[in-house]
């Protein structure tokens, strides 16, 4: 075999493929594009988050639940503010469906939408005895409530007894559904 010239291959087999030459410049696909957007779509879901967890009407006191019967309406009633909304929920009680020695005891709520816009609702809610000791607590959720419609519910509970309990409201936030 002879010497390969200078600056020549190294391989003379004539059956032999050259080396391939330096890696080219690749284009990058559209992946990256739907990384970045997918990132900033994150983004904006938690901005949003954020703003309607910071933009609560600091109704967070804790209020004794709306009774199932109504009062009649005085002339000072009317020159009262604009109903707020948590006046949407016009009854939330206890009630025990309690048969043959079996405990079966439910809250039971009617919200009627009174904006002019679909909405939801949520409220967080404790059931405490004549001395005030919690007894139980839950979150509530009524969705997609049209303008003027009323919507019922209810929801189970682990309560013993409906004798001397009491339910408060703890928190209550109404939002437009879309």
């Amino acid at each position: 075999m002879s010497e390969p010239a200078a600056g020549g291959p190294r391989w003379q087999s004539p059956h032999s493929v050259p080396p391939p030459g330096p890696p080219g410049r690749k284009r990058r696909g559209r992946g990256c594009l739907w990384g970045c957007a997918g990132a900033l779509a994150a983004v904006l879901v938690i901005v949003v988050a954020v703003l309607v967890i910071a933009g609560e009407d600091g109704d967070e006191a804790t209020t004794p639940a709306p009774s199932g019967t109504t009062s009649p309406r005085t002339p000072q009633a009317k020159t009262q503010e604009p109903r707020s909304e948590r006046a949407d929920l016009i009854s939330f009680q206890l009630d025990d469906r309690s048969a043959a020695g079996i405990t079966d005891i439910w809250v039971v709520w009617t919200i009627r939408n009174s904006t002019s816009e679909k909405s939801d609702y949520a409220w967080d809610w404790e059931a405490v005895d004549a001395d005030g000791t919690r007894l139980e607590n839950g979150t509530e959720l009524e969705t997609d409530v049209l303008p003027g419609q009323t919507a019922r519910g209810d929801s189970f509970t682990t309560l013993n007894s409906t004798k001397g309990i009491h339910l408060n409201i703890t928190g209550f936030n109404r939002t437009v559904s879309y």
